[in-house]
């Protein structure tokens, strides 16, 4: 990073763009409280999050902070609905009301059918609506999504863009790392980041 200054509102849809290499993932990790920074500071709701004990930034990123990964990052041995109960475990819910909530979040994503699947028995596709599931089983305010389409065909991959829009249409704050401009295009804004430096771009401008 390069003297990044960014302003992102409660509500916004953005999308960061940029070659491979250029920080994208790096920027989002020190955004979600992940990476520390050398210098600067990251503010969520006018809380300094690098200034605050390692304890009280996890319970941040717990209570405020969901991410979405390229790669899933789901646990292989848990089923489905094993997967999404652990962010309700991790904040001490009752385990009937950690199978209600999950079973609750993988119908909302299509998966009611598959709650006792493993990760190895289910789709690429399916694999990404868990792990969407489980990034939204804490309710979050700011959801981090560090190229959700990239291992998936494009329909899916549409399928999980609605998701977002979605999720951001009912109040959440989602900022996107993404290598493709029209995954990119369906945010309210596009910053594109290069050699550690961010600009602006207007959506119908993809140099």
């Amino acid at each position: 990073m390069d003297n990044v200054t960014l302003t992102v509102g409660s509500g916004e849809f953005v999308s960061v763009v940029g070659p491979s290499g250029s920080g994208k993932s790096t920027l989002l990790l020190v955004l979600g409280g992940m990476l520390t920074p050398e210098s600067g500071e990251v503010e969520i709701g006018g809380e300094s999050l690098y200034a605050m004990s390692p304890s009280n930034r996890a319970r941040v990123r717990r209570e405020k902070v969901g991410f979405v990964f390229q790669t899933f990052n789901l646990v292989p041995y848990l089923t489905a609905l094993a997967n999404v109960q652990v962010p309700l475990y991790l904040r001490g819910k009752e385990p009937a009301e950690q199978i209600a909530r999950a079973t609750e979040l993988l119908e909302q994503v299509g998966l009611g059918d598959r709650l006792d699947h493993k990760p190895s028995e289910l789709s690429v596709g399916q694999q990404q609506r868990v792990a969407l599931a489980r990034m939204m089983a804490n309710d979050p305010q700011i959801i981090l999504a560090d190229e959700p389409t990239g291992n998936l065909d494009p329909a899916t991959g549409d399928q999980i863009l609605g998701f977002l829009e979605t999720l951001n249409r009912a109040g959440k704050l989602v900022l996107m790392v993404t290598h493709d401009m029209r995954a990119a295009s369906r945010a309210g804004r596009i910053l594109k980041l290069k050699d550690g430096r961010v600009e602006e771009l207007n959506v119908a401008d993809d140099s």
